[in-house]
């Protein structure tokens, strides 16, 4: 009766017309996979390299319809990318992180808010197929269907468990990509005698509760000043049951489905998309500034910017700083995703090293880009220019809690350990 319940729901939840607030017009939130393009050995960096003309020309009305035009979400569904990584068995790509994450940086090169709904949608779908229950698999992923998953992962909600799951419930921001989403997940955390349950590890234990988006509210309440289209909504879910099925504890590094790629937990797997975010960003913001200075003149300047050695020593200085941000990052989660592949779990260290070079990454991406947005001159004060653009997109991107500067301290132990002699007098490091 449940699945019944749960398939009917998901279904009421197509063919409605969007307010703007939680639902993209002409989208089937069901998402049923009729088109789908071959995922056998499938190219996906070069299929989002490919979309590059459709998504640039919706970046407009991307923006000012506050999230993915239909247009949009059509060519990535079409070329399978909000499953890159989901299981083959159930008709995703069956790619790692490392493809993911490249693919997100291409789609972020074109418009960097398509890059980040398309980062929340792939982890939020990948993770629900890899960690959910049998009956939340049936319900969300048979039938031949492929959904798209959105929510707030992050505990606002409260749950108190019951028989056979959990009464959940409460009021999130932030839900990107919720707007052509069939399925919501979100963070709760699990109450018992008004007081947050803890885990072994000492944390609270969070349950993170999937529902069809018939289920949820969507409260509207996104006017940011970048990434506008990302559709990053508040919402509510009220008070409600879920079956355990549908829910998983968010710090599980134990898949029931997918393999070992999974054992690498849902903090890594984010913190790869929010890095190929911003390296797409800063990979556009360096194409641009180098199209920009190239025929621009200023008083004082004997012949355009771009030719100026003061902008030649800077931009050379700066494109360093992206290509070890980006090569780091890069070498940290393939070193991540091979050992995990290989079936042996990450060291502390290495799970911190992915969290030092994600922030670090945010920190490096926000710094070339304002060196961009320093010498595009006239273009920045042009709000639809794509240097504006990838400037606000980025203001907004480096804000976000998973590359807070804390990290950066709470990472450090591990770490500095790796530099610690041993008893041959030579720093224990696994990376470097």
């Amino acid at each position: 009766m449940l699945k019944e319940k749960l398939t009917r729901a998901d279904h009421q939840a197509t063919g409605h017309s969007g307010d703007g607030r939680g639902l993209t017009p002409g989208i089937n939130q069901n998402s049923a996979i009729t088109e789908l393009r071959a995922v056998d050995d499938a190219d996906y960096v070069a299929r989002a390299w490919d979309l590059r003309e459709v998504i640039e020309r919706e970046a407009a009305g991307t923006e000012s319809g506050g999230t993915l035009s239909a247009a949009v979400v059509g060519a990535l569904r079409e070329n399978g990318l909000f499953w890159i990584s989901a299981p083959r068995a159930l008709g995703g790509g069956g790619k790692g992180i490392v493809e993911a994450m490249s693919v997100v940086e291409a789609v972020a090169f074109a418009d960097g808010s398509t890059g980040w709904s398309l980062m929340a949608n792939q982890g939020a779908t990948v993770t629900a197929a890899a960690y959910l229950g049998d009956q939340a698999i049936e319900a969300m992923f048979g039938d031949g269907n492929l959904p798209i998953v959105a929510g707030m992962f992050g505990p606002a909600g409260k749950s108190r468990q019951i028989e056979g799951g959990y009464q959940a419930g409460g009021k999130f921001a932030f839900g990107s990509g919720c707007a052509h989403a069939g399925w919501i997940g979100s963070g709760m955390f699990v109450m018992d005698e008004n007081r947050p349950r803890m885990l072994p590890s000492g944390i609270p234990e969070v349950r993170v509760c999937f529902v069809p988006r018939n289920n949820v509210e969507f409260l509207g309440n996104w006017n940011p000043p970048g990434l506008v289209g990302t559709g990053s909504y508040d919402y509510a879910v009220p008070d409600q049951f879920v079956s355990q099925d549908f829910a998983f504890e968010r710090t599980t590094i134990e898949p029931k489905r997918g393999g070992p790629l999974f054992t690498l937990g849902l903090a890594a797997i984010g913190a790869s998309g929010h890095a190929g975010v911003v390296i797409g960003l800063m990979r556009r913001a360096l194409t641009e500034i180098v199209e920009i200075t190239s025929g621009k003149k200023r008083p004082g300047y004997t012949g355009p910017v771009g030719e100026h050695d003061v902008f030649k020593h800077q931009f050379t200085l700066h494109e360093a700083a992206y290509q070890a941000a980006r090569n780091y990052a890069y070498r940290v989660f393939t070193e991540a995703e091979t050992q995990a592949l290989e079936g042996t779990a990450l060291t502390p260290e290495q799970r911190e090293r992915i969290r030092q070079a994600t922030t670090w990454l945010h920190q490096v991406a926000g710094e070339v880009v304002r060196f961009c947005h320093l010498w595009a001159g006239s273009e920045i004060v042009k709000k639809d220019s794509p240097i504006s653009r990838l400037s606000r997109d980025m203001a907004v991107a480096t804000q976000h809690v998973v590359v807070d500067p804390i990290t950066l301290v709470a990472g450090a132990p591990a770490i500095m350990d790796s530099w610690r002699k041993n008893d041959k007098g030579t720093p224990n490091r696994t990376v470097g």
